[in-house]
């Protein structure tokens, strides 16, 4: 897999993104039902994201955990335990928790899915995905990242956040601000599959 490593910065201790989700987009008009159609090029990385995302495609979550395995774990101090980034939308499987479970296999590292947990977006509030504006996702974001006592062992480890696609980070910091709270977490790195 072909990546454009890149560090991406924030209230962590290090964090890098593969690569660029979206090369170009090229609007073609609406459909018969009045959705707009985009001939749309990708990274390999990013093509990897969307085939895993939107088509259901879990063998990429292998191919993205090998590459995270090869290009980002070398550039950070031993990572005691992986936390996937909690989702924004509910789905039976969730990718960003399969590739992690993958990267978990793949280093032997142990992965904790319900560590960092999200509290639903009230009633009627904008979708962080519909704002652009990183001071308002943060505000609304406000005290939603909570920290569940799992690790049961005594001592602190360095912790891997994966999330899929960084925009402005406000979701990223928002995790990584309650993560701060966690005694057991020494470093906090992180690591998105692409940019946007």
């Amino acid at each position: 897999m072909i990546v454009h490593i890149r560090p991406i910065f924030g209230n962590w201790d290090a964090g890098f993104a593969l690569d660029k989700h979206i090369i170009s987009s090229e609007f073609l008009g609406n459909n018969e039902a009045g959705y707009p159609q985009f001939n749309t090029t990708r990274t390999e990385v990013g093509e990897s994201v969307y085939q895993l995302k939107y088509r259901q495609d879990w063998s990429q979550a292998v191919r993205l955990a090998d590459q995270i395995s090869r290009s980002i774990l070398p550039l950070v101090d031993k990572v005691g335990l992986i936390v996937p980034m909690p989702p924004s939308v509910t789905r039976s499987r969730q990718p960003v928790t399969e590739v992690s479970l993958a990267l978990g296999r793949i280093a032997e590292i142990p992965v904790f899915e319900g560590v960092l947990t999200k509290t639903a977006s009230p009633a009627g509030a904008t979708q962080l995905k519909n704002m652009n504006n990183k001071a308002d996702k943060l505000t609304v974001l406000e005290g939603r990242f909570v920290i569940e006592d799992e690790i049961k062992n005594s001592g602190s480890w360095n912790v891997l956040l994966i999330d899929d696609l960084f925009d402005t980070g406000a979701s990223m910091e928002a995790a990584c601000s309650a993560l701060r709270t966690y005694s057991k977490l020494k470093h906090i790195y992180v690591v998105a599959l692409t940019w946007k």
